[in-house]
């Protein structure tokens, strides 16, 4: 299995397990087993184990970025629901103006990094043949 196909294995099963996860939390509620209002503001945190699955392994920088915006958001949006830090809707949101120019400043070395593993395991298939 190569890189890319057990990328993708890992995002449906996780993509899959969040859903079971999420299922499973809305049928307790609706039937009496669970209170769902003490649970929710966990969810972001899901967009993170999704975003750190999607840099982990990642096959191309374009999913390796979206994968720091998923955690980035997730992070964000669980911050916002918790207070931390005083940080609210309304007084965070130049975060995502801080967050976009970090990620214009790593694309260059993202893609740099990729190239170089890529040309690494082309190297390595070649010598293994």
């Amino acid at each position: 299995m190569n890189s890319e196909d057990a990328y993708r294995w890992r995002k449906q099963v996780l993509w899959g397990l969040a859903l079971i996860v999420l299922g499973t939390v809305v049928l307790l509620d609706r039937l009496g087993q669970l209170d769902a209002q003490d649970y929710w503001h966990y969810a972001p945190l899901l967009l993170v184990i999704i975003g750190v699955s999607q840099t982990i392994g990642y096959p191309s920088p374009k999913e390796f970025a979206s994968g720091l915006w998923t955690v980035f958001t997730g992070l964000w949006l669980f911050a916002v629901l918790e207070n931390a830090f005083g940080l609210t809707l309304r007084n965070s949101w130049p975060l995502f103006i801080l967050m976009w120019g970090v990620k214009l400043v790593l694309d260059p070395f993202i893609a740099r990094r990729y190239d170089n593993n890529r040309r690494l395991a082309r190297m390595e298939n070649h010598h293994e043949k």
